[in-house]
């Protein structure tokens, strides 16, 4: 296994600190195995590391003192993974990788990041236009999901300011990518409602034309800037993730929301934060590097194994309808439409199927002891049950599940939901099935696999999560898309007994 860069100076350091639990958890989703994990994410931060000493180089000869556009430390060495890893399929390697990303590679939607740079993504435009220390900020508090007290720590603002700061930034973002969409190659039809969707996205009163909605849920780059554009509603961290990261970008996002949340989130916490490589400044003693690895694998094995614990519905959305506010003073609050499915799914696999991406984090979910199968299948095993107990009684028992269904955001044609499940009996494995009131279809889902026959969808375990103790949770989410009406599902069974719908 090829050894990390050792660093040059201080900058380097901090950087391997702040930066590898991020590059390991993204390297885990991609993967089919720890010992995979580690490896891509070490090849990775090496490529990506190499990347930035020659940008730093670059700026340095043409003697002007200013540093190219580029993306932000922490999303260029994400799409350093995703590079590394297309070049393991393209070598023979492509077994270590996940099932799913093996065909996004080889999909148009992988094309558009090598592809002219005025059809790549938009937020991915948008976020390279921009100062390096404002993207820094953007990413920081919208996708990794920091609290704005350890961001402005991190990049030595003044945590009064920091809101402020961010509110600018955001509109700052939607500018950007306001202008890269309107210099996008588009054709007529596409170009006629381009003024209409910058008016609509910028109010959280507006409504989307009927016309406008139909097109969007048939148009890729148009559903794509309306998710870019419209920064209320908490949408902008999902359209940042999801075009930035390309696949896996949601299923990442939600993994830094539970690490951040939990507070496992690693990094320097110090008032000043280098935003490049070896800039001039004087050079503070040099870390160990054998220091250096361990801190790193600790912070991240921590991360990741919180990642994969299954926490509640996400607080972000709220954090960032607060923070919401443009300067020009507009209100902004409602979700933004992300990138629609071209496929038609009938079964798929979620993008968080990888186990952990370290050793420390292999074991952090144990089978619980004397667990049964018929536990697992939701069978009774006492014996009023086994000798045909009164049917009056049976009617009367609680039952031993409880499903908590919740749509985090939702746009005109599509919707992203979490489902939390507290089941009383200790499960081996599990298997949600529910059932859509109004057509909805599931796209893609992490944390968990689908399959989808009509109105019937049944959710199953992912490698890392198939152990729940007696009284614990499980929770996986989903992106879907609806016509009409989207009603809650209903009808819930784990692993085919009936369980109960809370609100």
């Amino acid at each position: 296994m090829p050894d990390l860069p050792t660093p040059q100076n201080a900058a380097e350091a901090a950087l391997l600190s702040e930066c590898w639990d991020a590059v390991l958890s993204y390297a885990d989703l991609c993967t089919s195995g720890s010992a995979s994990a580690t490896r891509l994410a070490t090849e990775a931060f090496t490529h990506g590391i190499d990347e930035l000493r020659a940008a730093t180089a670059a700026s340095k000869s043409t003697g002007t003192g200013r540093r190219a556009l580029r993306l932000p430390r922490i999303p260029l060495l994400l799409a350093s993974v995703r590079t590394v890893a297309a070049a393991w399929e393209t070598s023979g390697l492509g077994h270590r990788l996940d099932p799913d990303l093996r065909l996004w590679l080889h999909s148009d939607k992988a094309a558009r990041y090598v592809g002219p740079p005025l059809h790549r993504p938009l937020a991915l435009r948008g976020l390279r236009d921009m100062q390096e220390p404002d993207a820094v900020l953007l990413w920081l508090a919208e996708v990794e999901s920091l609290p704005m007290s350890a961001v402005a720590r991190r990049l030595g603002l003044d945590p009064a300011a920091a809101s402020s700061e961010l509110a600018q930034v955001r509109a700052l973002f939607r500018d950007r990518c306001h202008r890269n969409h309107l210099d996008t190659p588009m054709d007529a039809h596409c170009r006629s409602y381009a003024r209409l969707l910058d008016a609509v996205t910028r109010s959280p009163s507006a409504e989307t034309p009927e016309d406008l909605s139909r097109h969007m849920a048939r148009c890729v780059e148009c559903a794509e800037a309306a998710a870019c554009l419209r920064l209320h509603g908490g949408g902008l961290p999902a359209a940042l993730s999801s075009g930035v990261i390309g696949w896996g970008g949601l299923a990442y996002l939600e993994r830094r929301r539970r690490a951040a949340e939990a507070g496992m989130i690693g990094g320097r916490t110090d008032a000043a934060v280098d935003t490049g490589l070896n800039e001039g400044k004087p050079v503070r003693p040099r870390i160990g590097r054998t220091g250096i690895l361990v801190t790193a694998v600790l912070v991240s094995a921590l991360a990741l194994t919180v990642s994969l614990m299954p926490f509640g519905g996400s607080k972000g959305d709220d954090a960032n309808a607060a923070q919401g506010e443009s300067t020009d003073g507009q209100s902004v609050a409602d979700p933004g439409p992300t990138f629609p499915s071209g496929s038609k799914t009938k079964s798929g696999s979620g993008s968080g199927t990888g186990t952990a991406g370290s050793p420390a984090v292999a074991d952090s979910t144990s089978r619980p002891a004397g667990n049964s199968d018929q536990e697992a299948q939701g069978e009774s095993s006492s014996p009023a049950g086994k000798q045909g107990g009164a049917k009056g009684s049976t009617k009367s028992a609680a039952p031993d599940c409880r499903v908590k269904y919740e749509i985090v955001s939702e746009w005109p044609d599509g919707f992203q939901a979490t489902v939390t499940v507290t089941s009383t009996k200790a499960l081996a494995t599990w298997s949600l099935g529910w059932t859509f009131k109004d057509g909805q279809r599931v796209g893609q889902m992490w944390d968990g696999t689908f399959t989808q026959d009509d109105s019937h969808v049944t959710a199953t375990a992912a490698d890392y999560n198939k152990t729940v103790a007696a009284n614990g949770t499980f929770t996986f989410g989903f992106l879907g898309s609806w016509t009409g009406s989207n009603s809650a599902a209903r009808n819930f069974t784990l692993n085919k007994a009936s369980c109960q719908a809370v609100g």
